[in-house]
């Protein structure tokens, strides 16, 4: 059972990432303000639900939420200040772009640097905790496979229609065979 917020008393945002073990694209990061009634009973992490389950919670959360926004940090940017910098910063724009000003910040993960001067709680797991932090992982990960379907249809055999950037073994057999792409993250182990 998720919790709806750490604080009852302050406008909370969660935020999570997706991507960051992907040996390409961008890591996709989310920020979600949720209405203190927000229901939704599927809504959980969003590596606990299937790619059809999360299709159908993501307009839920983008239809009801009372702020969200959804960020990038592609590869080269990755590849400059390294994944966990990126996706601190990828948070750090989706925070930004938000319609609401949060006075508080929940963090999935251990790591996290200040957003200006708001409060921020890093709760490790904590998209299997907080519904805002579920609701930003969902966000993250279905605009992400989004991204990497579009991707997959101008560098076929990658698979990344399948395994989303993932290091499976057949996407690493296609970097042997195919090559690197514009997308590919150049200080991950590709072989």
């Amino acid at each position: 059972m998720l919790l709806p917020y750490l604080n009852p008393d302050v406008v909370e945002a969660g935020c999570d990432e997706a991507g960051r073990g992907c040996l390409c694209g961008p890591v996709c990061c989310a920020a979600v303000i949720l209405p203190p009634d927000f229901e939704c009973p599927e809504l959980n992490d969003s590596k606990k639900l299937s790619e059809k389950k999360r299709s159908l919670i993501r307009p839920i959360i983008e239809e009801n939420a009372l702020a969200w926004a959804v960020a990038m940090v592609g590869p080269e940017e990755i590849d400059r200040i390294n994944i966990l910098n990126a996706s601190i910063e990828g948070m750090h724009r989706a925070l930004k772009m938000l319609s609401i000003t949060p006075e508080h910040i929940l963090v999935d993960g251990n790591r996290f640097k200040p957003f200006g001067n708001i409060p921020h709680t890093t709760i490790v797991k904590g998209d299997g905790k907080y519904m805002s932090i579920a609701a930003a992982s969902i966000l993250a990960k279905t605009h992400r496979d989004e991204l990497m379907d579009k991707l997959a249809s101008e560098f076929p055999g990658y698979g990344w229609e399948v395994n989303k950037g993932y290091p499976t073994k057949a996407h690493r057999e296609a970097i042997a065979s195919l090559g690197v792409t514009p997308h590919h993250r150049l200080t991950f182990r590709l072989s």
